[in-house]
Parts: structure tokens; C-alpha cells; sequence
């Protein structure tokens, strides 16, 4: 198990902490829901979540990898800005450097993310790289030309916050009218079946409890050819289309692969979504940019980070 790593994939509600081999396999694997948001506690459940991890192995480790929702600041682990904690400018790689006693590199989740598909799955071989993550929001990253591309702040990759129905969208969690995030998420797949809701009053889809309706559902009732569940899947294919045709024109990439749950549809999404996204590719020669499911699914923000931890930062350069 040459060059393993560990690699800490940390999430609004869980955290996970595995074991990765040079080859980006996960050998080991430890986790634990979190019920509290505040700093230290997260902190405890992330040190205890790598202390059993480690018990298991005797093997050298080469260090530690955190991929953490919000703003990074790459250079000290410090989460500048994190709304799914509510965290602001938080010493988190320095508390677990301390708690740990070894080197941990913290990096956003989704650039982790990207990061593993990139160099471990469907990306491998690409100089030029997209990553969607399509669940509660919409996380992603992008390489060019080989390098992961992070900005000057750390923000580069936040594809879920560009708008593309500034006029007539739903509200984003970010506070903007109309982002792919909004409109293109598991979130916005369940929203849009609900504005659709008063057209088909015999639906089933929506039951007395609205709230608790789940984008698997309304992806099963469309393949199932449930009117209702046709007329929001169409409707978000269509803002999907339109944020990966934007995303097209940005980057130019040779591919964009698609990750999260709703990419579970696989190939009931891509047969849907290709000819719109050529549709709407104008500005660059359209059918070279392969869309495609993602490899490493819910593992590739853990094999991500601890390939951060075994570079030492978040890079594409092996």
C-alpha cells in the first residue's frame, strides 16, 4: 500500500475518512453522521473518525486530506466562508494539524472532487476537465491545459452559482435569482415538479406532504412515463442544457462528466441532455465535448483529497 494517504471527505451531515492507495483505491473506510455544526465538535468527530481509521493500518502514512464545503484559503486550511456550517474564517487545518500530529491539507469539496475524477477516473488522459456534482446544490471544478484552475481566491469552480434564468428562476440559496444551482440541483428537479404541481392535480407525486418529495422519485416516475414526472424532468433538462452549454462556451473542454445522485440516471439523463446541449453550442464546433457519468461517484471527494494530502496541495502536477 505504497504512498496511502488518508482522504476526509466532509459533508453537512456526515464525514468520511478513508484510507487511499497510490492508485486512488480506498482500502479503509470510516465515518459518522454529524448532528452539530459547531466548530470543535466537527472538529472532535473528524479526529475521532481518522483515529479509527488509522487503528486499522500499520502502514506509513504520507498525510492528510480534508475536502470541506465553502471558501478555502489553501495555503493555512482556513475556511473563509462555509454556509453549510454557517462557519466564518475557521482555523480548521490548523485545529486538526494540532489534533492530529501530522500534515493535513484542507481544500473545497468539490475541487477535491474534481481532482479524483480527474486523476483517478473519467478524467484521466483529459487536458481539459470538467466536473458537475448534481445533488442538494451543484459543485464542480475545472482543469485547463492540465492544471487545476483555482483562482486568485480560491472561488474558481463555482459553476452552480452562474445564472441562466436571472428573470423568471427560483431563488438560490446564495441570494440570486435564477443559478444553475437553483434550477439544475436535485433541489431544482424537485422544485420545478412542485410549480408543475397544480397542472396535474391527479399526480401522485405529490403528496400531502410536499416536502417530503425526493428527486429519485420524480427521475423514476419519468422513466416510468408519469406525465407529471415527463414534465419536470423535460423542464429541468433544459435548464441542465443550458448551464453545461454556458459551461461549453467558458472552458471548451474535451469533457464534462457528471456526478452526485441525480447523475444516477445515466444514460436515461445523457440520451435527454446531448442534443440540447448541441443545440445550444454555438461559438465552438459542436460533438467535441463528450458528456459523460462520472466514475468515482460519492469516493471521489475522499480519493480527491488524499491525493491533495500525498502532492501536498491541491494540484493536478503528480
Amino acid at each position: 500500500m505504497a504512498n496511502a494517504a488518508v482522504g476526509i471527505d466532509l459533508g453537512g451531515s456526515h464525514v468520511l475518512a478513508t484510507i487511499v492507495d497510490g492508485d486512488g483505491n480506498i482500502v479503509a473506510r470510516e465515518g459518522q453522521d454529524i448532528v452539530d455544526h459547531d466548530f470543535e465538535v466537527v472538529v472532535k468527530q473528524i479526529g475521532e473518525s481518522v483515529d479509527a481509521l488509522l487503528s486499522q493500518t500499520k502502514e506509513k502514512i504520507a498525510g492528510i486530506g480534508l475536502g470541506s464545503p465553502g471558501n478555502i484559503d489553501v495555503a493555512t486550511g482556513t475556511v473563509r466562508y462555509s454556509p453549510n456550517f454557517g462557519w466564518h474564517d475557521v482555523p480548521l487545518g490548523e485545529r486538526l494539524r494540532e489534533r492530529l500530529k501530522s500534515p493535513v491539507f484542507v481544500g473545497n469539496d468539490a475541487r477535491c472532487a474534481t481532482l479524483g475524477e480527474y486523476t483517478h477516473g473519467t478524467g484521466r488522459g483529459t487536458a481539459n476537465f470538467v466536473l458537475l456534482t448534481l445533488g442538494t446544490g451543484i459543485g464542480g471544478g475545472i482543469v485547463a491545459e492540465g492544471m487545476l484552475i483555482l483562482g486568485s481566491q480560491g472561488g474558481a469552480g463555482e459553476i452552480g452559482h452562474h445564472q441562466i434564468r436571472a428573470t423568471d428562476g427560483f431563488i438560490c440559496g446564495c441570494g440570486k435569482v435564477g443559478c444553475f444551482e437553483a434550477q439544475a440541483s436535485g433541489t431544482g428537479l424537485i422544485r420545478h415538479a412542485l410549480a408543475l404541481a397544480p397542472s396535474f392535480p391527479r399526480s401522485t407525486l405529490v403528496s400531502a406532504k410536499p416536502e417530503k418529495l425526493g428527486s429519485k422519485p420524480i427521475r423514476k416516475a419519468a422513466e416510468a412515463g408519469d406525465q407529471h414526472g415527463l414534465a419536470a424532468w423535460t423542464r429541468y433538462l433544459d435548464d441542465l442544457a443550458r448551464g453545461v452549454a454556458n459551461i461549453i462556451a467558458f472552458v471548451n473542454p474535451e469533457m464534462i462528466a457528471l456526478g452526485g445522485g441525480v447523475a444516477s440516471a445515466g444514460d436515461f439523463m445523457l440520451s435527454g441532455l446531448r442534443p440540447r446541449v448541441e443545440e445550444l453550442t454555438t461559438m465552438v464546433p459542436r460533438g467535441h465535448t463528450k458528456l459523460v457519468v462520472a466514475s468515482l461517484g460519492n469516493d471521489a471527494g475522499a480519493i480527491g483529497a488524499a491525493t491533495m494530502a500525498r502532492r501536498g496541495g491541491l494540484t493536478t502536477a503528480g
